[in-house]
């Protein structure tokens, strides 16, 4: 496997991407390519690990020379268009022509998007890709889709993201019957706007036809409850729901520590359940389930945050290499030409 890895996008590069890929080359087998400026990547690699070369630092590294990066405030279609030898443009031309097997970028959101809709393409059968980040809920994840791909949707659109959702989970975490769940106001069928409304009738007829497991409208207080295997909502509102998540994973894990240093006493008190206290605040962190997946393109490609540390890299990479290993994108291929 080689996973292409944009090095010159997101708030944090090059240097995030770097130190995150390095240490997930030393755990895993897997070839990792940095695509980007080989001058600048070089001489990180000396700041950071006092090598001259990045090869140097892990053996399974390489560099795809560019001599351009797509900033975030570039209007994204142009970009793509335009900046044909940037890290972003290139990697999903090296992907397309399959020499890679996953594309991981924190870059523009919107040109990322776009690339991977206009040079790698669509799933046929497939009107609009979606993000699908997992997060954490009560004993297991909880796919989001979408996170904010499509911020205009149409009934059948949340549809395709539910069979997508049904389709990758049965495939990769082995669920049975995957509980799929329309995040709305309310659980009554007559609750929401025209979109979650239209929606709710339009899964509930073809549900059983497509295999799907639909449970029916989920208010977000609900989410988390471990009963529900997968949320589906249009992207702006995903993404709202999104952002709001990791806010309050970031507040509980703060006010914890502040509660548990605050004085000597709760310092001491709080020594023999620090085992449970530190496992309870890996669940809450979000950067422990990696970027988001990008579901509905013919490779896969994965989103990581823009504002991604090494950490959060470290973790995106090894999963865009599970993603590419299980074959889910084949899958998801075979399910709507069959169901299409």
């Amino acid at each position: 496997m080689n996973i292409l890895v944009d090095a010159m996008g997101g708030d944090n590069a090059p240097d995030a991407v770097i130190k995150g890929a390095v240490k997930a080359a030393r755990e895993i087998q897997d070839e990792i390519t940095l695509v980007g400026n080989t001058e600048i990547i070089n001489k990180k690699a000396k700041e950071f690990f006092d090598k001259d070369t990045i090869s140097e630092v892990a053996s399974n590294i390489k560099i795809y020379h560019t001599t351009e990066s797509i900033e975030m405030e570039d209007i994204p279609t142009h970009a793509i268009k335009t900046k044909k030898d940037s890290s972003m443009v290139v990697g999903f031309r090296l992907l397309k022509e399959g020499k890679g097997d996953a594309f991981v970028s924190a870059g523009n959101s919107g040109a990322l998007l776009t690339g991977a809709t206009l040079i790698v393409g669509r799933i046929k059968g497939i009107d609009r890709p979606a993000i699908a980040p997992m997060l954490p809920a009560y004993k297991k994840g909880l796919m989001l889709i979408d996170a904010g791909a499509n911020t205009n949707c149409k009934p059948l659109n949340l549809l395709q993201f539910a069979q997508m959702a049904n389709c990758y989970l049965k495939n990769t975490y082995k669920i049975e019957k995957p509980a799929i769940g329309l995040l709305n106001i309310g659980t009554e069928e007559t609750k929401g706007n025209d979109l979650t409304k239209e929606t709710y009738k339009l899964l509930k007829e073809k549900s059983k036809e497509l295999g799907i497991n639909f449970v029916g409208n989920v208010e977000g207080r609900d989410a988390f409850s471990g009963n529900i295997d997968a949320l589906v909502t249009d992207g702006f509102t995903g993404n709202v729901f999104l952002k709001t998540v990791e806010g309050m994973g970031k507040l509980i894990k703060r006010s914890l520590t502040e509660s548990l240093t605050g004085n000597v006493l709760s310092t001491i008190a709080a020594i023999p359940a620090l085992p449970s206290i530190n496992k309870f605040k890996k669940m809450m962190d979000y950067k422990e389930y990696g970027g988001a997946l990008f579901l509905g393109v013919k490779k896969p490609v994965v989103k990581a945050h823009g504002s991604s540390d090494e950490k959060l890299f470290h973790y995106t990479i090894k999963q865009a290499a599970e993603f590419a290993k299980n074959g889910a994108v084949d899958v998801l291929i075979n399910e709507f030409e069959k169901n299409n």
